[in-house]
């Protein structure tokens, strides 16, 4: 089992940047692909972001490529979503999630076995 706990939500204005972190337990972390998830009300999940094992493989969401950036420390069984120039329609739940057994960015959320509980960003304008 991994345990996956998000922090780093909150409200920003637009324009503004938050970074979301991810803390994993329970599994090596190092075997674990890591990806970041959104879902707004009304709407279905959305892919944002991925990375790999070692942080060479990383995938991104059109809606949020040149804004968000994924990284990963493996020594602190921790991932991360800086996220810079936030748009109000970047408001959503955002969630951690973690794939076994696969090395590379994945952005299928059918592939993710571990699921963290989420945190709200809100971005106002």
């Amino acid at each position: 089992q991994v345990q996956l706990v998000e922090s780093g939500g909150g409200l920003v204005q637009a324009g503004g940047s938050l970074r979301l972190s991810c803390a994993a337990s329970g599994r090596t972390f190092s075997r674990l692909a890591m990806g970041w998830f959104r879902q707004a009300p009304g709407k279905e999940r959305e892919f944002v972001a991925a990375i790999g094992w070692n942080g060479g493989s990383t995938y991104y969401a059109d809606s949020v490529k040149g804004r968000f950036t994924i990284s990963r420390d493996n020594a602190k069984n921790t991932v991360y979503l800086q996220m810079n120039s936030l748009k109000p329609e970047d408001t959503a739940v955002y969630y951690c999630a973690a794939a076994r057994g696969v090395p590379t960015a994945q952005a299928n959320f059918r592939r993710y076995d571990y699921w963290g509980q989420g945190t709200q960003v809100t971005v106002s304008s």
